[in-house]
């Protein structure tokens, strides 16, 4: 499906405005670790939206509204347990971050228990967001092929291009505003679409939610008790919770936020606010779905929908008139972009200074470490164009598994924190032996059992846990500067 000039010449101009945007941002950064933290000196309620863009790709934003759609709001229970988990995470290992001056988060696990466990979870970061956010830009390509019908791999490559190009020149100053600003427009862009559904339906806003009670749409607890069902009550709570716990405690993209900030308080500020934000944004997006249903209830589609997460995607572009078609496109594309961006960053930042800044030694010019560290975001940039590409020869099936597994990889490296915060007894060889035998656990259990996908992160952090515990009772941990 093509779209008109207007709304594609409005699509451009956002893209390339936002380019421009980071690059002129970026233009202060200096050395490496401006590139990587954006000089320490970034205002909290920046990184509070830059926190919340980043977890919001474009798969959420359609997808979410398709959850409504076909089911109810009961989604927004793990929505709850984000926040509870931000909370958790504010008080018992944010501080972690701020005892030492550090760029990644596993160097946390270097000053416990040595370079081998720092650098195995810093490679097990890098793959897993290479290749899960890979994916996520050939499902955001899918939209700019559908709406100009170029071929999917130049659509991949021209989202891929763009985002590069301001995240090489800014580093974290131009990722961290980019994504204020994409927070504003995709947001923006939803709120105007749920006006505009609530403007088509004949009662307004009153009958659209009489509608949407009457079919059951607006349930929110699900207190089912169903370790396969992923959208129960406690499922949500607690396993939103542990999610939370693994990506927005110990995973890099979030941790390097919280490390721009001027200070500790800052950080938690920023932190326990973008919980509270998080839960209106998923309201907001399940409210959508819910308007979908109804206005679809009214003026059934001539062709059925294969997919609910294409159903928002079909409104926008079949109903939303012009120009304002073009707004709501660019807000898909921010949703995209700002998630791209962090994660090119957080790769190079976690590549070059757990990786490459300990292989070359200590002796390496600002210059060179700052040419490095671009190098490496141009890399990852290009890989995930790769990762991109490929994802049109893959079957639905496969992409949705390769996706969640980074979602239990987290929880993994959680549990190794876990054994450092916890335990004394625990060394270098007993947590890497509970990494290791996580990791196989957790495989096995992705794609052998019906587990839902919630409590992936507390089965991962707590198997990891044990088996590093009672690994250390096999090899104790050994003198301080030995590990």
């Amino acid at each position: 499906m093509s779209v008109d000039a207007l709304d594609l010449v409005i699509l451009l101009a956002y893209m390339a405005g936002v380019v421009a945007l980071g690059t002129w941002v970026g233009r202060a950064t200096r050395s490496a670790a401006d590139f990587m933290l954006g000089g320490k000196d970034r205002p909290w309620w920046v990184i509070l939206f830059s926190i919340v863009a980043t977890e919001t790709s474009t798969v959420t934003f359609l997808s979410i509204p398709g959850f409504a759609f076909s089911q109810d709001m009961t989604w927004l229970q793990i929505a709850v347990g984000f926040l509870l988990g931000r909370l958790v995470v504010s008080f018992l290992l944010l501080p972690q971050y701020f005892k030492g001056n550090f760029f990644t988060a596993y160097e946390v696990l270097d000053q416990r228990f040595g370079g081998a466990t720092k650098r195995a979870a810093s490679v097990m970061f890098i793959v897993t967001r290479t290749l899960a956010d890979g994916l996520r830009l050939f499902l955001s390509a899918i939209v700019l092929q559908e709406m100009t019908g170029i071929p999917m791999h130049w659509a991949v490559v021209a989202i891929g291009v763009a985002t590069i190009v301001y995240t090489y020149f800014g580093g974290m100053r131009a990722v961290l505003w980019t994504d204020f600003l994409q927070f504003t427009v995709y947001m923006a862009g939803a709120l105007l679409a749920l006006a505009l559904l609530v403007d088509k339906y004949p009662g307004g806003w009153d009958e659209l939610l009489q509608v949407g009670r009457e079919a059951g749409k607006l349930r929110i607890f699900d207190f089912t008790l169903d370790w396969s069902h992923a959208y129960g009550f406690w499922a949500g709570l607690i396993g939103g919770l542990f999610i939370t716990l693994g990506s927005h405690g110990v995973d890099q993209m979030m941790v390097q936020r919280y490390l721009s900030a001027r200070h500790l308080s800052d950080a938690r500020k920023a932190l326990i606010a973008s919980g509270f934000v998080v839960v209106a944004q998923f309201a907001l997006f399940l409210l959508i779905g819910v308007g979908l249903f109804a206005f679809y209830e009214l003026y059934p589609p001539e062709v059925g929908f294969e997919r609910a997460d294409r159903v928002f995607a079909r409104f926008i572009l079949d109903e939303i008139p012009t120009g304002i078609l073009g707004i709501l496109l660019g807000a898909i594309f921010a949703a995209a972009m700002s998630t791209l961006s962090s994660s090119l960053n957080s790769c190079a930042t976690a590549a070059t200074n757990d990786l490459y800044f300990p292989l070359v030694g200590k002796d390496v010019s600002p210059a060179r470490k700052l040419r490095a560290i671009r190098i490496f975001t141009a890399l990852f940039g290009i890989l995930q164009i790769a990762v991109g590409v490929g994802g049109q020869w893959l079957q639905a099936t496969v992409v949705s598994s390769v996706l969640g597994i980074a979602a239990f990889t987290t929880g993994i490296v959680l549990g190794v924190f876990f054994l450092g915060i916890f335990t004394e007894r625990v060394g270098q060889k007993a947590a890497l032996v509970g990494l290791v035998f996580g990791l196989a656990g957790m495989t096995w259990i992705f794609f052998a059992t019906d587990l839902a996908w919630p409590w992936f992160a507390l089965v991962g952090s707590a198997g990891t846990y044990a088996i590093g515990l009672a690994a250390s009772y096999v090899w104790p941990r050994e003198e301080p500067g030995l590990n």
